[in-house]
Order: C-alpha cells, then structure tokens, then sequence
C-alpha cells in the first residue's frame, strides 16, 4: 500500500488517500472528538470496496466499483494509523472504534469478517469495539449469519451494529439507496437474533433530508426501543447531495426538533449526531470523498475546503 495523499488536522480528523493494486485508490480516516482525548476514544474508518455498486443519491463515495479489497488490504489501513501512535500494538484506549464505512458496502466483502477474527489476535486493545454501518443487501444473508458467530466469539457487548434506514416512506427509502435490501422486518428480525442483554442497542441511522418522512408509529411497529436506538445524523455536504438537491433536515445551529422528541416519547433513546463542523472541511465526514471532490471542477461551501499534501 503506497500513501499517496493526506488532508486533515491531528486533533480532529485526517483522511489518507492510498494506491494500492493497479492504481486502485482507497480512502481511510482517522479522528477523535474534542474535547475528549485520543486516548479516551479514537475511531478508525476504513474502505471494505474499490468504490461501491451501491450509489446512494447522497454519497460521493458511491460508483466506479472496481471489485473488494483482500483481507491483508483492509488491514493495511488499521496498521497504518495503528503505528503511527502505538507502534506495539498495545492500545490502551477506553474506546477504539473500528468503523467499515468510509467507502464500499461492507456486507458484499467476506473479508471484512476474516479482519473481524483477527483484530482481537493482532491487537492488545481492551476497549476495541468493531462497528458495521450497512444498507443490509439481499443476497448477503451468509455474511450477517457469520457476523453473528463472530461477534458472539469475539466480541460480545464491544460490537456496534449499525442499519441505515434514513425515512420510513418506502418509495423515499428505494429512491435513496437504489438497491434490493433487506425490509424493515428483515431488519428487525436480524436485530432481534444479533442483540443480547447487556449488548449495546442496534442503532437505526437517520441522516436526515428535508422532505424525508420519519414514522415513530412504524419504526415501533418493527423495532424494539428496548434493542434498538435512533441516531439522527445531517445530510453531510457532498456532490452527490447538491446533484439531487437533497438538503439537511439537520441544521448546526439548530438543536430542538420536534420529530427527536416525538421518537423520545415512543420510547427510543435518540442520538442527534453533529460532529465537528471541520470535518465537513477536510472531508472526512460519512458520504465525503475526497477522490471526488479532486475530480471535481467545482466548489462546496464549507465542504472540502484543506489542501492535500502529499506524503
């Protein structure tokens, strides 16, 4: 794996831009969350795909699939940033998250749970906890029955399991990720078998656009608020959103909702999920891509805006 390119501050986010077989490129992060410290919590995010057949109507990470990364290629990008703060391999670290999101689907790699088993053997890291963000595809039914094993084996409660849903109008839903996926009631049913007393709650993510309905009536009719949460995240700002002229129901200055409280009164525990404004910045917020923006003759406002330098 050969660095090509970096863009970012230390103490909030930095995106690695890498080249690894005939000339494919990945993307990975690195971050903390101010003011808490790196040792009290630090998230990884890393590439499962070379691009991603998925195409979500937000996401600039979306498109020009170009096949799945090995086992060793997904762990070149832990290692990397790994080493650069404990090049021993001993983390001691509160919480360190492990996100497969920054591009691709993780569920259409088996290698993301060949990387599962292992972490736990390379690493000394008492609080890693692995986190899989999905749109749960049909036709990837063997890869959630083998994350089930795996975390039951090696995980336990230090897994974060993570469904986007994004609105309960349906036609909204199959419009923004154009793909077959897994109904609600799939959904549920999964969730039901993965969670465990004591587990952390299956979180239901939300990364809300204007105009994009939100049911607590249906979500209650499929989800448990005892097993499952809502996390309310904005509609990052990325190409792909402008093109589609999806905006943010979530805005930063902005922190009462009435719909927040309507899924509080529901009975859900809800997670309303800013991050820093900078990250929007530097690129390294879900659906950025800072590939795209390269390619991209045009500007984002507040999006995008650090120098890459290269390495």
């Amino acid at each position: 794996m050969k660095i090509l390119a970096k863009s970012g501050r230390k103490d909030i986010a930095t995106v690695y831009i890498a080249e690894i077989e005939n000339g494919k490129r990945i993307e990975f992060v690195e971050s903390i969350q101010p003011p808490i410290p790196r040792d009290k919590k630090w998230v990884l995010i890393v590439s499962s795909l070379y691009g991603c057949p998925v195409n979500c109507r937000f996401c600039d990470a979306g498109g020009g699939y170009q096949g799945k990364l090995s086992t060793e290629d997904l762990l070149l990008q832990i290692d990397y940033l790994v080493k650069q703060y404990f090049p021993d391999n001993n983390i001691n670290i509160d919480k360190f998250k492990i996100q497969f999101a920054r591009m691709g689907e993780p569920a259409f790699n088996q290698n993301v749970l060949e990387v599962l088993k292992e972490l736990p053997v390379i690493y000394n890291a008492p609080g890693l906890i692995p986190s899989i963000s999905t749109i749960a595809p049909v036709g990837t039914e063997k890869f959630f029955d083998e994350l089930l094993e795996i975390k039951e084996k090696y995980y336990g409660r230090k897994f974060q399991m993570q469904f986007s849903i994004h609105t309960t109008d349906i036609n909204f839903r199959d419009w923004l990720i154009p793909v077959k996926k897994w109904d609600f009631g799939k959904i549920a049913e999964y969730g039901n078998k993965f969670y465990k007393a004591g587990d952390r709650k299956i979180t239901l993510n939300f990364a809300l656009a204007n105009n994009m309905p939100v049911s607590p009536q249906m979500l209650l009719n499929y989800f448990d608020p005892d097993k499952f949460l809502i996390k309310i995240t904005p509609i990052n700002p990325t190409f792909k959103a402008i093109k589609n002229n999806i905006n943010s129901y979530i805005l930063p200055e902005k922190s009462e909702y009435e719909l927040l409280n309507e899924l509080k009164a529901a009975g859900y525990d809800v997670i309303l999920s800013i991050g820093e404004l900078e990250e929007n910045k530097i690129g390294s917020n879900c659906g950025q891509y800072l590939t795209t923006y390269q390619n991209n003759k045009e500007s984002i406002q507040n999006s995008y805006t650090y120098q890459l330098e290269k390495v």
